[in-house]
């Protein structure tokens, strides 16, 4: 027997970006939503992450416009001391599973179920009972799984393993209890990034890690994405007019990079490697000095098989030895997949609108659907920005976050709302409330805009043209 439903919105996926949108859309619509999402809670990702694993960005930043995340507190003791608290796991799921319970279903205008696989077509399945629903959808389809994230956790290594050989997800790490002669970490993105800190934070000397890092990382200064009050208007302007200098003074690509360094804009774990991903992955500056303990980093391309005494990679083979503990880092947590219009008839594709801000972004998709009168309308108000992943990608990155700024600022409605969303902390030099002044503030921050725009175009132009 099929269970019929009717519905403004049919959710698919109840993680992080669904759980935005449907805030957003609950405050500042009428309508009705049904969540129905493959997992035993809300949280998507979290939900099957690594339980050492915390935010790379303030709490402030992260979640639902409507309810914080954390205490709104400064880290006074470890790695991240003077920055504002990074979530964990634990944290997480439990703030999200609260805005289910205490926020979405008492509107009584959501209805959610867990443990249930999608079909297509408006019908689904729960898992335990088998019980088949026929949604009705009057308004959209939400497929927030389009850009799903991937933790290791969720599948098994993409590369052989020899018989005997252990090889384990950052999951798995708290739960060793013996001690290994090596510990080989293999990928150098957060994840990576997070296991070794890990691995040292328990004692774990330097010189027993081995890290595979087939492409070394750029990565932001956490303190560079800090909210007010904590950073001052006064340093977030200085900082702002330093990053533009390096870029309207750079003659190449690699003199770009260069620059952004000396100013700060960017770091690099070797000062002997020079970079060549970006992924948007942060690190406080204690963060940093960790992970330049680890001596031996190996950067002989990706891993083809791991057998009982080396790991044969694409530039050659590493000696390991018998008491050795892999530990998988390479799922490729957010995808770089072809664009699609966010809005379409009947259809609504989360994607990134601001490059590695997933919940801005599905809350600001949330917003412009309940507001703007046509998906012509709305898909040029959100264009998709692709996620980053090679050096050359933030200069795309730094484009579109530019244009952004210059398209929201023709649209007072979208102006009002970043204004009062928790998701949009001031994290750039603040505007002045004389309105004349503002006026003055708002041509000059479009012609910076532009004037880098055209810049950052010209160097893209350049470096394509070799």
């Amino acid at each position: 027997m099929v269970t019929h439903i009717d519905t403004d919105y049919l959710v698919i996926g109840a993680g992080a970006t669904a759980m935005a949108f449907v805030d957003t859309l609950l405050t500042e619509s009428q309508s009705t939503v049904t969540l129905v999402d493959r997992y035993h809670q809300p949280g998507g990702h979290w939900t099957v992450a690594y339980p050492y694993v915390r935010l790379h960005q303030p709490s402030t930043m992260y979640g639902v416009n409507s309810r914080p995340l954390g205490e709104d507190k400064v880290d006074r003791l470890g790695w991240n001391a003077g920055l504002y608290e990074l979530a964990g796991v634990s944290e997480i799921c439990g703030y999200f599973d609260q805005v289910m319970r205490q926020t979405f279903l008492p509107s009584g205008r959501v209805s959610y179920f867990p443990m249930a696989e999608y079909r297509g077509g408006g019908r689904f399945q729960l898992t335990a009972s088998a019980k088949e629903y026929q949604v009705t959808v009057r308004r959209r389809v939400v497929d927030t799984t389009y850009q799903g994230v991937t933790v290791p956790a969720m599948r098994p290594p993409e590369f052989p393993v020899a018989t005997g050989v252990t090889v384990v997800p950052p999951n798995e790490l708290p739960a060793v209890r013996k001690s290994y002669d090596r510990y080989v970490i293999v990928g150098a993105g957060k994840t990576g990034i997070d296991a070794c800190l890990w691995l040292l934070e328990q004692g774990v000397e330097p010189a027993d890690l081995t890290w595979i890092m087939p492409r070394a990382p750029w990565l932001i200064d956490r303190a560079a994405v800090q909210p007010m009050p904590l950073r001052q208007a006064d340093d977030i302007a200085k900082e702002h007019a330093a990053k533009h200098e390096a870029i309207m003074g750079a003659q190449s690509v690699p003199d770009l990079f260069d620059r952004l360094e000396a100013v700060g804009a960017l770091l690099r774990i070797s000062p002997d490697e020079r970079p060549t991903a970006f992924r948007c992955a942060t690190v406080s500056q204690a963060e940093l000095q960790q992970l330049r303990r680890i001596e031996h980093v190996v950067r002989l391309g990706r891993v083809k098989r791991i057998n009982e005494a080396d790991i044969e990679l694409d530039g050659g083979t590493l000696a390991t030895g018998p008491h050795v503990l892999h530990v998988d880092c390479t799922a490729d947590a957010v995808k770089q997949l072809p664009v699609v219009p966010i809005f379409q008839d009947g259809l609504i594709t989360l994607q990134s609108v601001r490059a590695c801000q997933p919940v801005f972004s599905a809350a600001l998709i949330a917003h412009v659907e309940a507001t703007c009168p046509d998906d012509r309308a709305k898909n040029e108000l959100c264009p998709v920005t692709p996620n980053p992943r090679t050096d050359v990608d933030w200069l795309r990155f730094t484009l579109s976050a530019n244009s952004e700024q210059l398209r929201w600022a023709d649209n007072p409605g979208i102006g009002a709302w970043l204004h009062t969303s928790r998701l949009h902390p001031d994290i750039a030099p603040p505007w002045p409330a004389d309105p004349a002044e503002r006026a003055t503030f708002e041509q000059q921050a479009k012609a910076v805009a532009q004037a880098q725009n055209a810049k950052l175009e010209e160097l893209l132009h350049a470096h394509e043209a070799r």
